[in-house]
């Protein structure tokens, strides 16, 4: 029993405390929106993935992914974020 209470517990905490959170219930596939941003930096040894917000997010940003597994919400703005983004995206013919 107290398994199941530290489980519960442990999910409310993620879902409380997460800046990515998924928006929108009618969406075929999970909408990013942030609500909070990091102003720090990141490693780009640590970025695993980067995208941006959702278009119908009303705060634009991008989404990054660690090595450790968590997802910080950081501004369009930030240079490096830009950097890290456009260094990933496929190169179109």
């Amino acid at each position: 029993m107290k398994t199941l209470y530290f489980t519960l517990g442990l999910l409310l905490l993620t879902a409380c405390c997460c800046n990515a959170m998924p928006h929108g219930v009618n969406e075929i596939a999970p909408v990013r929106c942030c609500f909070k941003f990091y102003t720090g930096g990141i490693r780009q040894a640590e970025i695993i993935n980067i995208i941006k917000t959702h278009s119908s997010c009303r705060e634009k940003g991008f989404v990054v992914s660690t090595a450790k597994g968590h997802e910080i919400c950081v501004s369009l703005n930030l240079k490096w974020a830009q950097r890290a983004f456009n260094q990933q995206q496929p190169i179109k013919n």
